[in-house]
């Protein structure tokens, strides 16, 4: 691909997702047609990127930039079904299409089939978390879906190179598939953590956002690269070092965190639109390699569909075979507790503990529903994962041949990744609406503990109040300590209507100071009750969120003064 065709790629990308936002489309479906289509005009040349770079440019910030904004506490509330889908699936996918694959494609045989089955195995939940937002979907479903792509790309690509080095002979560190994801996940999540231990030290002396902004955008890739000279997973290494710098962000300058939403959420547009761009424009030439190779077009596009139907179903079987079997441990589990009257009376005061704390109660593990996991067993879309992966099938073997069955293997897994795209990103919207999703507890959590976080915040404000008023700045006569009080105190949940700091009086300045205290103090007691446990992580972002906001209006209008 030269210069001129990237930059007319991601232009026209870019175009096509605003036009599809403005008419209420999906822009990944529409790119993906319009790719397909631009791809037949007259003198259009095959657009060629390595696979390495697919994987080691594009993916990184994506990832980074999903666990960057992504609860740690969300993910870790939600572990079971998160590791069951983006492990347990993956791996049961990506069995059951090579075996499938193996009896209906000749030219796969058993082991070239697994890396058919690996390359397909994972979804890329971009798509299904942009619909679920947008319809609103309920937060666990939301959480669920985008814990399942931090962990599902791992497990995928690390199966990818076992079954690959398995058939072209190259060599791995272990021999052994448990030993080297063992090694893979441990050491790639280590190097995640060490890097943003390190980013986040530099950033504390370094008090510039855009410097620090730009030492973020280092992060990811020096998390992957790193990892992967050490041929551990790299995908890893950038959701522990997203998880790690998201979390502690929070202690950061506002500047840096506002500076920082705008960035990373420009860089997930722009990369999600070249890469279903990239999608449409190459499936025309991947169906081309097969004529070139002497293969029938249509007995492998035959093929694809019917690879493409079993991705579509063991999904919703794995689903709904692991809520069958939480639903009826639950029903066991209730029954236990209802005849053993010291059990039920232990999670009762347990659960009045932590309603005085303000934590949600505990009490049996709540699994989905069967309407959620309708949800969840239709958000499939396959997307950068398998284009890198099909991409990275080499040309030949260790030994010089020519590596079997390979076009048969990037047409159909170009099948599987357009496929599942449209037939299930134009029918997810459709069936959201239909089962009216919502979650009328988690609803009523969400407001009381919006409630509680005003609460945190204003006694903390309280605070400050008392020790300005206990000793005020020299000068500052005491009715004039009372007034300015009295002003911060009416305004902080509104820093649009700060007085004029053109004003020059001692009102004025003294106003900056407690305003800035002010919100530092709620900033930090904030921080406090979610480290402690009694602030739902996602609540206490947004509300850290609107204090960032109120201190950059008091800043743009107090200016030097602070």
């Amino acid at each position: 691909m030269n210069g001129v065709q990237l930059l007319l790629v991601i232009v026209g990308a870019i175009a096509v997702t605003g036009l599809a936002q403005r008419r209420g489309l999906q822009p990944a479906l529409v790119i993906t047609v319009v790719g397909f289509a631009a791809s037949f005009i007259p003198g259009f040349t095959r657009l060629e990127l390595d696979s390495e770079i697919i994987l080691g440019v594009v993916l990184p910030p994506l990832l980074y930039s999903a666990a960057l904004n992504f609860s740690f506490y969300s993910f870790v509330r939600n572990l079971r079904p998160i590791i069951g889908l983006g492990v347990g699936l993956v791996v049961a996918t990506a069995f059951v299409v090579g075996l499938f694959a193996s009896w209906a494609v000749p030219a796969l045989t058993l082991p070239t089939a697994l890396i058919l089955g690996a390359i397909v195995s994972p979804p890329d939940a971009v798509t299904a978390v942009a619909i679920g937002r947008k319809l609103g979907l309920p937060k666990r479903v939301m959480s669920i879906l985008t814990g399942e792509s931090l962990v599902n790309d791992a497990a995928a690509l690390t199966m990818f190179s076992i079954t690959l080095a398995a058939v072209a002979g190259t060599h791995t560190l272990f021999e052994s598939p448990v030993l080297l994801f063992g090694y893979s996940a441990l050491v790639g999540v280590a190097v995640g953590l060490v890097l943003a231990a390190v980013a986040t030290g530099i950033r504390r002396l370094l008090k510039d956002a855009g410097l620090e902004t730009v030492l973020g955008l280092v992060v990811p890739f020096a998390a992957y690269l790193l990892a992967e000279q050490l041929e551990a997973s790299g995908v890893l290494a950038v959701v522990a070092a997203g998880f790690a710098v998201g979390s502690s962000s929070g202690r950061a300058g506002y500047e840096t965190r506002l500076q920082e939403r705008q960035v990373w959420s420009s860089i997930d547009v722009l990369l999600e639109a070249f890469v279903f761009a990239y999608m449409g424009l190459q499936l025309r030439f991947v169906i081309q390699d097969l004529a070139d190779a002497g293969e029938s077009v249509w007995a492998v596009f035959g093929a694809g569909l019917l690879v493409l139907l079993v991705v579509l179903l063991v999904r919703p079987v794995w689903v709904f075979l692991s809520f069958g079997r939480h639903y009826l441990g639950d029903r066991l589990m209730r029954r236990r507790v209802a005849a053993d009257d010291r059990v039920r009376e232990r999670i009762e005061r347990e659960n009045a503990r932590r309603v005085a704390r303000g934590r949600r109660p505990r009490g049996f593990p709540v699994y989905l529903g069967w309407r959620e996991s309708v949800v969840v067993s239709w958000t499939g879309m396959r997307g950068v994962v398998t284009l890198a992966a099909a991409a990275g099938v080499p040309v030949l073997l260790a030994s010089g041949e020519p590596f079997p069955g390979r076009a048969e293997i990037q047409a159909i897994a170009f099948i599987v990744a357009v496929g599942t795209l449209l037939v299930q990103g134009l029918t997810l919207p459709a069936l959201i609406r239909g089962l009216k999703l919502s979650d009328p507890a988690q609803e009523e959590y969400d407001r009381a503990q919006t409630q509680h976080a005003r609460e945190v915040a204003h006694a903390a404000a309280g605070r400050v109040f008392a020790e300005f008023t206990a000793s005020p700045p020299p000068g500052v006569s005491p009715e004039l300590v009372q007034r300015v009080t009295n002003l911060v105190s009416k305004q902080s949940a509104d820093a649009e209507r700060d007085p004029d700091p053109r004003e020059g009086s001692a009102q004025g300045s003294a106003f900056g100071d407690l305003y800035r205290r002010v919100l530092q103090a709620q900033r930090a007691a904030v921080l406090q009750e979610r480290d402690s446990g009694s602030l739902d992580d996602d609540i206490a972002r947004d509300y850290l969120e609107q204090l960032d906001y109120q201190e950059a209006a008091i800043v743009s209008r107090l200016g030097n003064r602070l």
